[in-house]
């Protein structure tokens, strides 16, 4: 018990004789951090921004630019590419987040999964183009959990298993 409060006055008495040399440059590296430029944008010649999102095993390759807000699905208006309307919501849950309604158009190519993966692999390559357009969004964006991939997916079939988990009907006789 007498070792640890030896150290805590140690301690303190440490801070108190670096206190005068250490506090300008405490202040400096404070002030340094808090006026950090945000990143360049990441925007290519045709003024568009580029980001893959994954979801279980769909693929997403999104590119957004200035526009109207017009969303295009593998050459298919969102309406015709995903039917339900909980999927397009979920699409359009980034730009609702970044208070950036009907400001970007979407181009977008996906491919693996079923509609939900590939609503959420959509809605995440939307995000991360977001960020790289305008990396002042980046985070409202995260603290929505928009930037992270859901990494759930599928778990494997067993042998042995009617399914990953399931057994055989187990029969008496």
């Amino acid at each position: 018990m007498a070792t640890q409060s030896t150290t805590l006055t140690d301690l303190k008495d440490l801070r108190d004789r670096r206190a005068g040399a250490a506090a300008p440059v405490a202040a400096d590296s404070v002030a340094v951090s808090l006026d950090d430029p945000l990143p360049e944008p990441k925007i290519d010649r045709h003024g568009r921004a580029y980001a893959t999102g994954r979801r279980k095993d769909a693929v997403a390759r999104v590119w957004i630019m200035r526009g109207s807000g017009k969303i295009t699905v593998n050459r298919k208006a969102i309406a015709v590419y995903f039917s339900r309307p909980v999927l397009r919501m979920i699409i359009g849950q980034p730009f609702a987040i970044a208070d950036r309604v009907d400001q970007f158009d979407v181009l977008c190519t996906v491919k693996g999964g079923g509609l939900s993966g590939q609503a959420g692999a959509v809605r995440h390559g939307i995000s991360r183009a977001l960020t790289y357009f305008e990396p002042g969004l980046r985070p409202p964006l995260k603290a929505a959990g928009f930037l992270t991939r859901d990494s759930r997916t599928v778990e494997r079939k067993k042998y042995g298993r009617a399914k990953a988990r399931r057994s055989f009907q187990f029969s008496k006789r």
